[in-house]
């Protein structure tokens, strides 16, 4: 039983109380085991193989709450496990193997889990039935095995064997569950998100090897550099950059510099903010060599009666002479509430005994999660066209465009873009549409909600959208709803991955790490919900910018802090881009596809998109100030909220879509559809080309589970093939013997 100062009440004797869990005591033999200064690690806990475990890199500020050592951690059914040392900090819950070999990375990906991303923890013993732990549970018996099931669809299982480890089990059970607790809501409990965020400075892996991992090549979007950079790499002439926004007066949710026409100046761009939701008004997200810019914004504000000036500034930043609108609005799209219930079926289907074998496949056809990957790519790929084969303006639309905006505008430009293709040029698309567009991870991910052990079977309720700039604690206590909307986008770059390997500078490797990054919170990208929050984690001007009555508010001179730092030089976290803070060399060696296309590094191809039923330049019928909305691959005419009173011109007309060019792989016999633009990727979603991410999503299936890098049985399987084949070229002279008649070779 754990000794006095265990429980949550206050420390006891030899305890100590824990920085940034407010009521969570570390006991005694945990307080041996705190961190002393950043970097260094703990002294060993008696018990040990050796009487030492091996060191721990912590993170700064971290501290040592509880460790098991001598426990093992499960790889797969049967008795194949890894001996080790379990931790449980202030932070996370950590395994140290106790052969693994040395690292200068400050934190492990494999045998690792962020508090907030633990979802449900589970101690069994043989004696009763399985118990949920959570900080208000009581624990009356000594666990032989630990379930951790982890948001991130991996399933992590240790198990203590008897032989003195009752008591260490008992405490580093109990420790993770009241450390769970009292982490799940630290982002929540103020604007400095004490706890988690402001680290100090740690070294990476290799230093030298930032410029190798793309890194340094990655626009954050965080200065009027890194948006002039992009703008010209476009080649879109025609629009600037704009600073209106750069105190967030306008538009607390939206970026400081936004990429507006040239010929609006900011006084007119000022008239049109109060007339869209959240004052979030329409911007160019990318420019087409053809001639097509890529627009979104939020909906039109209900209330909104413009004046002929307003109106004028309204027409000009919509159609400014740029031929005719179309409005592609995201109701096709699955709702928030559509995409959360399905991520919670697929999770739940995903774990042992969910469904019986026969009746799986039909299982995950309820879950709909396919679905909606499906209907995400055909939108996209109907935008993609349409952008292709007209010269035309595509405002991208939703009401708060901080969710399917974000990933629709974003595989969009997977489509359309070698240059977002590459390692660096997709970063710099996570960073540009969905980091500095303020989409709110923390709310959308639910890390900042604890979960109930009910929760795979309840609908979720989803609360109305919040004002501009969701706080971290709202009056009433009520959040956004949640929805994994970011993990949609992944799972629909993974499908294009998998069907055009050749066109892309990274791996499903890569995309994995990012996936499962997104619930470490450990890095600014995904702890805020918008750049004015990231800025000093508040919703005050960050403390780096500089104001002189000339230029007004500006970002410091290039030179001093490194593109992976951000924030104030008192508060500095580390992007998620610094993957050699989590990674080492040879798991980084693994994100880059080497057979993949280098991609572009200025304008998309710029050779002529038309085709001979794709005309560029003109449009049938009325003049080029139409509005259009495509729907269902349709374009009908639309008219603005402000003309509604003139009647819409009698046109309508067919946009290329998946249907009308044709899927790969259609009916034989047909007309052959024209060729897509060059640089245009085309994917196929029909139904059995949109497939289930197996390596993602069945990690916590015992007879699938096998970890993200090696080691892992099929890591081992190859080490020991080729083993054999050394072992074989030492043998004499003789009949040769195939390596898989070995009876060493392991069955796959």
């Amino acid at each position: 039983m754990p000794g006095p100062g265990a429980g949550p009440g206050g420390a006891g004797r030899g305890g100590r109380c824990c920085s940034g869990l407010p009521g969570f005591s570390v006991p005694a033999p945990a307080a041996a085991a705190a961190l002393g200064p950043p970097g260094q690690s703990p002294s060993a806990m008696s018990g040990a193989p050796g009487g030492r475990r091996p060191a721990f890199p912590g993170l700064p500020g971290e501290l040592v709450l509880e460790e098991a050592a001598g426990a093992r951690q499960r790889c797969r059914e049967g008795d194949g496990s890894v001996p080790g040392t379990l931790l449980c900090t202030n932070r996370r819950v950590a395994f140290l193997p106790a052969q693994a070999p040395g690292s200068h990375a400050f934190l492990h990906s494999e045998y690792d889990v962020a508090l907030p991303c633990i979802r449900k923890l589970v101690a069994a013993s043989s004696f009763t039935k399985p118990k949920v732990l959570t900080a208000a549970s009581t624990l009356k018996f000594i666990p032989e095995e630990l379930a951790v099931f982890c948001r991130d669809f991996r399933l992590l299982r240790f198990h203590f064997h008897e032989n003195g480890l009752a008591l260490q089990a008992f405490r580093v059970a109990n420790a993770i569950a009241q450390a769970r607790e009292a982490a799940a809501w630290l982002g929540d409990a103020g604007e400095g998100h004490d706890g988690w965020s402001c680290p100090a400075e740690a070294p990476l892996e290799d230093e030298d090897e930032e410029e190798e991992e793309g890194s340094a090549a990655t626009l954050l979007f965080e200065s009027l550099r890194d948006w002039e950079k992009e703008l010209k790499r476009l080649g879109a002439v025609g629009w600037r950059v704009s600073a209106v926004n750069e105190r967030f007066d306008m538009a607390p949710s939206l970026p400081q510099y936004l990429w507006v026409p040239s010929g609006l100046l900011d006084h007119d761009l000022k008239r049109t903010f109060a007339h869209f939701e959240e004052r979030r008004v329409p911007r160019l997200c990318w420019h087409h060599p053809g001639g097509g810019d890529l627009l979104r914004a939020a909906g039109f504000h209900a209330a909104s009666e413009p004046g002929s000036e307003d109106v004028k500034c309204l027409e000009a930043l919509l159609l400014g002479g740029r031929g005719p609108c179309v409005l592609a609005d995201t109701a096709e799209l699955p709702t928030l509430a559509d995409i959360q219930v399905a991520h919670l079926k697929l999770r739940a289907l995903c774990l042992p005994g969910a469904a019986a074998e026969e009746k799986w496949l039909s299982a995950l056809e309820g879950t709909r999660w396919l679905d909606h990957v499906r209907t995400c790519l055909r939108k996209a790929v109907e935008v993609a066209l349409l952008l292709a084969g007209r010269r035309c303006s595509i405002l991208l639309q939703e009401p708060s465009d901080r969710d399917l905006n974000c990933l629709l505008a974003s595989l969009v430009q997977l489509l359309g873009d070698p240059h977002t293709r590459t390692l660096p040029g997709f970063q710099s698309l996570v960073q540009r549409e969905w980091v500095a567009a303020g989409h709110p991870f923390p709310h959308r991910l639910g890390l900042l909600r604890c979960d109930s052990p009910r929760e795979e079977v309840r609908t979720p309720p989803v609360p109305p959208l919040p004002h501009p700039c969701p706080r971290w604690v709202t009056g009433t206590h009520v959040l956004p709803p949640q929805a994994p909307i970011f993990l949609l986008f992944l799972d629909c770059t993974w499908q294009l991955v998998r069907q055009f390997p050749a066109a892309f500078g990274f791996t499903e490797a890569y995309l994995l790490a990012l996936h499962d990054s997104s619930f470490a919170p450990y890095f600014s990208t995904f702890l805020f919900s918008c750049q004015r929050q990231q800025g000093q984690g508040s919703p005050h001007r960050p403390c780096s910018q500089t104001y002189t009555p000339v230029n007004g508010w500006r970002d410091p001179q290039p030179g001093v802090p490194r593109a992976g730092r951000t924030g104030s030089p008192a508060c500095r976290l580390p992007t998620v881009w610094d993957w050699g803070l989590r990674y080492s060399r040879h798991q980084r060696a693994q994100f880059r596809n080497p057979a993949g296309a280098a991609g572009t590094v200025g304008a998309p191809d710029a050779a002529d998109p038309q085709t001979p039923s794709r005309p560029t330049d003109a449009w049938p019928g009325p003049g080029a100030g139409n509005v259009f909305v495509l729907t269902k691959g349709t374009l009908s005419p639309q008219l603005f909220p402000w003309r509604s009173g003139r009647p819409p011109p009698r046109l309508s007309r067919w946009a290329p879509s998946l249907e009308s060019l044709g899927e790969r792989g259609g009916s034989p016999g047909g007309n052959q559809p024209p060729a897509p633009p060059p640089g245009l990727l085309l994917p196929c979603a029909a139904g059995p080309s949109v497939r289930l991410w197996q390596r993602c999503y069945l990690r916590g299936l015992p007879e699938a589970q096998r970890g993200r890098f090696a080691p892992s049985p099929a890591g081992l399987a190859e080490e020991l093939t080729l083993l054999q084949d050394r072992l074989s070229a030492w043998q004499p002279a003789g009949p040769c013997t195939k390596a898989a008649s070995s009876p060493l070779t392991p069955s796959r």
